[in-house]
């Protein structure tokens, strides 16, 4: 259960930079709005890990021998991506329109990623998905709409550290995982 949550967390760090740079660039809406972009990452955030686990459910019996080394892996790529990301110089950080339903669709996705590999290495691990998608959901939810609040409040905040510490959470988990598995 805590490491469901761990990864709740981790997860829903590169959807709360997004809801905070939403919140500093729509400050003069009302907080509802934060609230609808915090329904649309935690609705997908809650779906895409049944979607990977679905995929990695067909392969399980085929590699149970090293699935503990995938979980690393996906967990760590995943937890690297997050931490280069956030020490990257892109120009592409800008303040986003998250008011915009488009927009929110495709930033809904493409945060949601990083659930869709967490989904495939659990299907290696003992995890009732419909559990851990709930709880990584609600997390989102919760973590999004702080995130939305804090951006219409805040003047300057840095999502590029909330990201470095989501991916040092994922490699984390990631070890814990392997390293329960090999000792």
């Amino acid at each position: 259960m805590i490491q469901i949550l761990l990864i709740a967390f981790a997860l829903s760090f590169d959807a709360f930079a997004v809801s905070v740079s939403g919140g500093l660039t729509a400050a003069h809406t009302r907080f509802s709005y934060s609230i609808r972009a915090a329904c649309f990452f935690g609705i997908f955030q809650g779906f895409m890990p049944i979607i990977g686990w679905t995929a990695g459910i067909s392969f399980r019996s085929l590699i149970s021998h090293f699935d503990h080394w995938i979980a690393f892996v996906i967990l760590a790529i995943i937890g690297g991506r997050m931490i280069y990301e956030a020490f990257s110089t892109k120009k592409n950080r800008k303040k986003l329109n998250i008011l915009d339903i488009k927009m929110l669709l495709i930033l809904s996705i493409a945060t949601s990623i990083d659930a869709l590999a967490a989904g495939l290495s659990f299907a290696f691990m003992n995890v009732s998905i419909l559990k851990a998608s709930l709880i990584i959901g609600i997390v989102t939810f919760i973590i999004c709409s702080i995130g939305g609040w804090l951006g219409r409040k805040a003047t300057k905040f840095n999502p590029k550290i909330v990201e470095f510490i989501g991916g040092l959470i994922l490699i984390g988990v990631g070890s814990n995982i392997l390293i329960s598995h090999l000792f």
